[in-house]
């Protein structure tokens, strides 16, 4: 049987080093997926091994993103790197602790070059989903409403769609991740929108879970007002 990874050489494009990344091999089988769109898979999570980390310079960043560097960027970076020692190697077989520590690279060298604030978004997300797998829930909080307020940024500047994200998928995600993150009212405003969007409605799967999170986010809401009344 074949193993779950395998390893090919990068280069930097911020050192010119060669580098080892590991890969997993082929397609995940789905197990189930929660309603902010974090899958959780059968067997190796997928999710360990998305960002690349050069082991020489300590570079990193997404695998979609790592070599689509522009020259301002990558001399940004080499500026930072010079004459610091760096020592990490992230290749192999990754634990969950390693996996939530390149992505909190990741986030440090996107946020040193001014990355689209879509991609910070979604390495935000993907760290919550990290946190949430070590049942980690204020870390998890933290990380998900970083990446709320990224994605109403990406919502605002960006040219649709983010990612692979619709305009409806964008608004029902902020809509859920605020829910997530007790702003009740933020839930409400983002999915009623989804909600009576004609155009949301030719995507039934986002209408649907935007339909089913407003309602939780207004039940959320009178939970809290009877909390208050009570008090």
């Amino acid at each position: 049987m074949a193993e779950p990874t395998y390893s090919v050489e990068k280069e930097c494009p911020v050192c010119q080093q060669k580098f080892s990344v590991t890969r997993t091999r082929g397609r995940q089988v789905l197990d189930k997926q929660d309603s902010d769109f974090c899958a959780h898979f059968k067997d190796i999570n997928p999710y360990y091994y998305t960002v690349w980390v050069c082991s020489h310079c300590g570079y990193a960043a997404t695998d979609d993103h790592f070599e689509n560097l522009s020259v301002a960027a990558r001399d940004k970076i080499a500026k930072f790197l010079a004459g610091r020692q760096v020592n990490v190697n992230f290749s192999g077989e990754r634990t969950r602790e390693q996996a939530i520590a390149t992505y909190k690279l990741a986030i440090f060298f996107a946020d040193l070059i001014a990355a689209p604030a879509s991609q910070l978004a979604e390495l935000y997300l993907r760290l919550g989903w990290m946190y949430r797998e070590g049942e980690e829930a204020d870390e998890e909080k933290t990380a998900l409403a970083k990446a709320c307020e990224y994605y109403e940024q990406a919502l605002m500047r960006e040219r649709l769609p983010i990612g692979n994200l619709s305009e409806a998928a964008v608004g029902y995600l902020i809509g859920e991740l605020a829910r997530r993150c007790g702003e009740s009212e933020k839930a409400l405003l983002y999915l009623g929108k989804v909600v009576g969007s004609q155009a949301a409605k030719l995507e039934p799967k986002v209408f649907n879970m935007a339909r089913d999170a407003w309602h939780e986010a207004r039940a959320d809401r009178e939970q809290l007002a009877a909390r208050k009344q009570d008090n």
